[in-house]
């Protein structure tokens, strides 16, 4: 089974310089987020020039920043640099990202539409047939022709009719924050929308999984905490996400954060939710729980994820002691 890296989007390191070592430790897949201060876009151009094999992606570009003619001119422009590498990676972010720094509406009409038509509309800009002519709620093209780019499309979905979305359009899911033990169950539901909507396809699970190693098992879980309680506390996606297996966990880390105090917010992530969320651990502990949650049948690329809260240690031990060069 393929294994992934999601460079981290905070830190001291070059993620160049990380992406190269990373591919030489075995990682089958790269892949960058994108929130603010940097251009995952420009940083993965310049690890597709410094890369050989790997996989890249983006986890995630948001649909409301770039419109689909965008997304598509950028995929099929990293696509032709890294040599048929790439894989677009696309969600809707959250309403504090959208609102308060792209300064968009949220709510027009809702982001689940908005996901819809993105990831539909750069399907047909990315295919091979005829002109595209496309007529949305929020879209409206015509007469352009399609680039024939080979590129899959994943999406970053959380709720029922997220995932409906991926059911019907989508060639990869990538769930953040879903508890490992649910995410079979999640699973289902978009094969069961896959076959009502009568589509034949294999959809590629890559879920985000949180890691932290570290010889001191307390501080890697730590870390892992502090990582669950920023999305609980930044997204109600997440927080319902989580509040599926955790409804009182979830509900105080979200108003702990609310009220502005992060410490505490992070405290409330109780150790059944870090086993749930992530991995954490020596490096001998956190090897076998990333190995079981890689097991989970749907799982077809598992992404070991450093949370940007990492420190340098516990970041470049995470990245070499999840190496599949280790197993």
């Amino acid at each position: 089974m393929p294994t992934d890296l999601l460079l981290p989007q905070r830190s001291t390191f070059d993620n160049t310089d990380l992406a190269v070592r990373a591919e030489k430790l075995g990682y089958d897949g790269l892949w960058l987020g994108e929130l603010w201060g940097s251009s995952s876009v420009v940083e993965l151009t310049d690890i597709a020039n410094h890369t050989d094999d790997v996989a890249l992606g983006t986890a995630i570009a948001n649909v409301f920043s770039r419109t689909p003619a965008v997304l598509v001119m950028t995929a099929a422009s990293l696509n032709r640099v890294s040599d048929g590498r790439f894989k677009l990676g696309v969600g809707t972010s959250t309403k504090k990202a959208v609102e308060d720094l792209h300064g968009m509406a949220w709510d027009d009409p809702n982001p689940v539409r908005r996901a819809h038509e993105t990831i539909e509309l750069t399907a047909a800009y990315l295919g091979d047939g005829d002109r595209v002519d496309y007529e949305g709620q929020i879209f409206d093209v015509q007469d352009f022709p399609p680039l024939n780019a080979d590129v899959p499309i994943y999406h970053a979905a959380l709720g029922d009719a997220n995932k409906r979305v991926v059911a019907r359009l989508c060639d990869g899911w990538i769930p953040h924050n879903v508890p490992f033990p649910d995410l079979e169950d999640e699973f289902a539901y978009i094969v069961e929308q896959m076959e009502e909507a009568g589509r034949d396809a294999t959809i590629d699970v890559a879920p985000y999984v949180p890691a932290a190693v570290s010889d001191d098992p307390e501080a890697a879980k730590d870390t892992v905490r502090a990582h669950v309680a920023y999305y609980v506390g930044n997204g109600q996606g997440y927080e319902r996400a989580v509040a599926g297996r955790f409804p009182d966990g979830a509900e105080a880390v979200a108003e702990a954060w609310h009220s502005g105090d992060r410490e505490a917010a992070a405290g409330n992530v109780t150790d059944e939710m870090v086993e749930a969320l992530g991995v954490a651990g020596t490096p001998e502990q956190a090897r076998d729980q990333f190995r079981a949650i890689a097991e989970i049948d749907c799982i077809s690329r598992p992404m070991v994820t450093i949370p940007s809260n990492a420190d340098e240690r516990i970041a470049e031990r995470t990245t070499e002691e999840l190496a599949p060069s280790q197993y």
